[in-house]
């Protein structure tokens, strides 16, 4: 229970980073956003990025072996990727409409995959 808790957080983080680190980029279309200044921007993007942690920090130390959790820091960090890749695809895929997931992506998704495989043999 302590894994999918751990993954939960995760997703809920990297949603809230995807958007920290990139909404601001589809937000420029808005005319007060697009009227701050770049420390504006900055500190916009802090605000998001604090729910980030809010998520980010819980999710590491419920999900850590040593906490009790199931998964090794390698582990844990490999799922973060992973995670923060799908997210991201889902977001520039509905946000930023001159964005196309291509062959070449899928490919690459399958390394992941493998690399998650891999990270989880025992």
């Amino acid at each position: 229970m302590k894994g999918l808790y751990s993954i939960l957080l995760l997703i809920a983080s990297n949603t809230f980073m995807t958007f920290a680190w990139y909404g601001h980029l589809k937000l420029k279309d808005f005319k007060w956003f697009e009227s701050l200044p770049l420390i504006g921007v900055i500190v916009f993007c802090w605000c998001i990025a604090f729910f980030e942690y809010c998520f980010q920090v819980p999710a590491n130390r419920i999900g850590f072996d040593q906490n009790g959790g199931p998964f090794s820091l390698l582990q844990l960090k490999v799922i973060q990727e992973v995670i923060t890749l799908v997210v991201f695809v889902i977001f520039s895929t509905i946000f930023f409409k001159s964005e196309t997931f291509r062959i070449n992506h899928l490919i690459g998704f399958i390394f992941l995959i493998l690399a998650v495989y891999f990270i989880f043999k025992k």
